[in-house]
């Protein structure tokens, strides 16, 4: 799955790229800085917003360079914590989910990098009906730009944790990563960016070789080979061995501490065996175990384990050295599971 648009997709093209599109020749390159200002820093939705640009101008990119983001089709917010749920149309009809979240050191979102997903997790909403395509770097980018216009506040990090696999759709992510942290636009640190993957390993190899400081999180959620091929399809194709041998090189270019996400489900991966493994196959990396009580999802049978085997299975962890954290459950009272409110939606409309 690649490129899905006939012609320039305004909002993919970097600085440089804008700056040598042939409607800013002749002398007019310090439009395209505008223009990428407007649509990079002030989350300008249409031309028309451009109110420093000549109105044929703006004319002729509406015709020729449409923006291609997301639109609002609906958003959920918590009465719990104020966590917002995004559903965003777009441009080709499909649909894609994002969530903001408060805290403490400033807000969150997490993106989807695809439509659908073909990972096949069993604990995921998002795998059901597979993937459709991936997303463009704008598309992303669209998603943290129109939350921003939404909640007119600031985003501070960015989680690529949403639908879909982001090393799947890897030349996007990387433009995306790269527009999303340019002095010209956002300018969110790297540092300020994780992305999750469910361990592909031989592309986490290939982004250690961007020379990012990003943050990387691996979806863990078992201990061991056996147990991951029973959840998650990818175990059957990438071993722990690779995956953790690609980690591993991983750290050594950037030294940012790795994130382990382990799902817990009641009775399948959360004995005290189950830990115990875990802390085994961890000892010596640099890492956090964010321990995430398993989103219940309609079509699947998984259920979170009570909340005194979480603190149980935390203080196991601990007990061999490991440093644990347990999500905090934000979002439950509005289809907190990525992919849960875009099925429904879609089943219903």
């Amino acid at each position: 799955m690649g490129e899905i648009f006939e012609g320039p997709d305004i909002l993919s093209m970097n600085l440089a790229e804008l700056s040598a599109d042939e409607l800013f020749a002749g002398g007019k390159k310090f439009r395209a800085k505008q223009v990428y200002g407007w649509l990079h820093v002030k989350n300008a939705a249409s031309y028309g917003e451009m109110t420093d640009l000549p109105k044929e101008l703006r004319e002729r990119l509406a015709a020729e360079r449409p923006i291609r983001g997301c639109v609002k089709e609906t958003m959920q917010e918590s009465a719990v914590d104020g966590t917002r749920k995004y559903l965003f149309r777009l441009s080709d009809g499909n649909y894609v989910e994002s969530v903001f979240m408060r805290y403490h050191h400033g807000n969150s979102v997490c993106i989807s990098s695809q439509v659908g997903c073909r990972m096949g997790c069993a604990f995921c909403a998002s795998t059901i009906g597979g993937l459709t395509r991936n997303l463009t770097a704008g598309e992303m980018l669209s998603q943290i730009y129109m939350i921003g216009r939404d909640t007119g506040e600031r985003v501070s990090n960015v989680v690529v944790m949403g639908t879909g696999e982001p090393l799947d759709n890897y030349e996007n992510l990387v433009r995306f990563i790269r527009m999303l942290s340019d002095e010209n636009g956002h300018n969110i640190s790297e540092r300020n960016i994780t992305v999750s993957t469910c361990g592909l390993a031989p592309m986490i190899r290939r982004l250690r070789d961007e020379d990012l400081q990003i943050n990387l999180a691996l979806s863990l959620h078992a201990p061991d080979d056996a147990m991951r091929r029973t959840i998650m399809p990818v175990a059957k194709s990438c071993s722990l061995a690779e995956v953790f041998d690609a980690l591993r090189y991983y750290y050594e270019g950037n030294k940012r501490r790795l994130t382990f996400e382990y799902s817990l489900i009641a009775g399948k991966n959360d004995s005290a065996e189950c830990a115990k493994k875990l802390a085994e196959r961890l000892k010596g990396l640099n890492c956090l175990v964010n321990l995430i009580p398993v989103n219940p999802v309609t079509e699947r049978n998984f259920k979170a384990p009570k909340a005194y085997f979480v603190q149980e299975f935390k203080k196991l962890l601990e007990k061999y050295g490991i440093h644990v954290t347990i999500r905090r459950e934000m979002g439950r009272d509005i289809d907190g599971a990525c992919g849960q409110l875009r099925k429904r939606y879609m089943k219903n409309s």
